[in-house]
């Protein structure tokens, strides 16, 4: 049990509850549910089921998890594809502000930058490559679906099309239209896992989101 003095959600990060307690404040720019402390909870859960598997650096990768979101555009925000570039560039002072030494920032920098779906930038290092993994994790499955009619609700989109639910003689919009984000990336991202145990994490999930789109379907 953690010592009562801890705060609890800090204690959710062990082993690295100081780092925690240093950055958990930076990890999140506004109350939204779908980039929230919980989802940076389970991203690092994830995070470490992987690298329990694959090895890697467990300081620079719980860094990288609690400040991969640090600076996060909405959906629908003009520059959404540039928060990755702007996360990794804020994260990188704020190291710099607790005197990480040079190299282990621009690992930091590094995994932060290429996580994202959006940026196109693909991660060189192993860390990088599990932060990418474990931040797709959570847009896959049952959470992922949450997120995804979470977000819709923010943006005030819809459910789905009804003249044409599967888009099959349409453009597929998902900003206007919930379940079009299934096939516009949500069953493509299983595709793109960067590591083994990363992959099979998501084949289980993908199975999942797969499975409640025909059972959404065949309710409409």
């Amino acid at each position: 049990m953690p010592d009562g003095n801890v705060n609890p959600i800090v204690a959710r990060f062990a082993p690295y509850e100081t780092l925690a307690d240093a950055l958990l404040h930076h990890a999140v720019q506004e109350e939204d549910g779908a980039h929230d402390i919980a989802h940076i909870m389970r991203v690092f859960h994830n995070a470490l089921r992987i690298q329990a598997q694959e090895g890697g650096d467990g300081e620079i990768l719980a860094a990288a998890v609690l400040l991969h979101d640090c600076v996060s555009l909405a959906k629908n925000h003009p520059e959404r594809a540039q928060s990755s570039r702007l996360a990794s560039e804020k994260a990188s002072d704020i190291l710099a502000g607790l005197n990480w030494p040079p190299a282990r920032i621009e690992a930091v920098a590094h995994a932060i930058l290429t996580h994202s779906f959006s940026a196109g930038h693909a991660p060189q290092t192993l860390e990088a490559k599990i932060l990418q993994d474990a931040d797709r994790l959570d847009s896959l499955g049952a959470i992922g679906i949450a997120r995804t009619f979470y977000t819709a609700g923010r943006m005030g989109s819809k459910l789905y099309e009804p003249a044409d639910p599967k888009g099959e003689h349409r453009a597929l919009d998902d900003k206007a239209f919930s379940l079009d984000h299934f096939e516009t990336k949500l069953l493509r991202l299983a595709d793109g896992f960067q590591t083994p145990t990363g992959r099979h994490l998501a084949g289980e999930r993908h199975q999942r989101l797969a499975q409640f789109r025909d059972l959404f379907l065949d309710e409409i």
